[in-house]
């Protein structure tokens, strides 16, 4: 089974790109909303519910973890590697991608403070990022926003406008979702940026990456009873239950696996 965690239903943005490329798996999902965010948190709290949230993953049977979250990425992944014996996907900061290919050499990463402050981020900047003005900008309540399944509310247009109006005014051609939440804002970031901006989101590498891992491994599913699990520690279960629904109407209506969805402490 593949495991994956987040400090909500951003996750789902990753799991939705799972579901496209590999639909007979069999996954296993913790939103951990009971501590969410986790943006603004110390890296020692995140380390710890990281942790936490991986036995519990192990347990019901996960073989690989994805990390659905960059800022549990920019906190524990090393950690994780070296405490545990199976394999771990984190998310890695599209910095790569939207310099390379940016024309103006101006680009926007929103982001939360845990990302801009993780070493893979500031690698990543210093390695292909050098030579282009990279425009950051911490999405204070947008995570907020998307757990409550506000995506598309008037605080959701005017929190965004006020964070990406500085960066189209300085010419960024590429917008890096640093957040796994953010892509669910994709709509209403189209509203004001327009088409001449690419939306860069790094979930469907990601979700590359663990296939490959998967084949490479020749890790196979093994759910004792073929459902798709969902877990979360305190948030709305009817939002979780709402999303999973729709991205598999939208990306695989045909799906004849179960969901099931379970409140838990941990």
């Amino acid at each position: 089974m593949i495991g994956l965690f987040d400090s909500g239903v951003g996750g789902l943005s990753v799991w939705k790109e799972l579901v496209k490329i590999m639909p007979d798996e069999r996954y296993i999902y913790v939103s951990d909303n009971g501590y969410c965010p986790y943006g603004p948190k110390p890296k020692a709290d995140i380390l710890d519910r990281a942790k936490k949230i991986t036995e519990f993953l192990i347990d019901k049977g996960a073989d690989i973890i994805v990390v659905a979250c960059n800022t549990a990425t920019a906190a524990a992944i090393e950690t994780l590697r070296k405490t545990y014996s199976l394999p771990f996907v984190g998310m890695e900061p599209a910095v790569k991608p939207a310099a390379l290919n940016s024309s103006t050499g101006v680009i926007g990463v929103l982001a939360t403070q845990g990302t801009f402050k993780g070493e893979l981020y500031l690698r990543t900047l210093h390695k292909f990022a050098s030579n282009t003005k990279v425009i950051e900008q911490i999405g204070t309540g947008l995570v907020e926003l998307v757990e409550n399944g506000n995506t598309d509310s008037e605080e959701a247009k005017e929190l965004l406008e006020k964070y990406l109006r500085p960066m189209l005014e300085e010419g960024a051609d590429h917008l890096v979702l640093g957040c796994t939440h953010y892509p669910f804002l994709t709509d209403t970031i189209r509203k004001i940026t327009g088409d001449s901006v690419a939306i860069v989101n790094p979930a469907p590498a990601i979700a590359s990456r663990t296939h490959e891992l998967l084949r490479e491994l020749n890790i196979q599913s093994k759910s004792p009873d073929g459902a798709n699990l969902f877990y979360t520690t305190g948030g709305n279960i009817r939002l979780m239950e709402k999303m999973v629904g729709e991205i598999i109407r939208n990306e695989n209506p045909e799906m004849v696996v179960g969901n099931e969805f379970h409140t838990i402490n941990i």
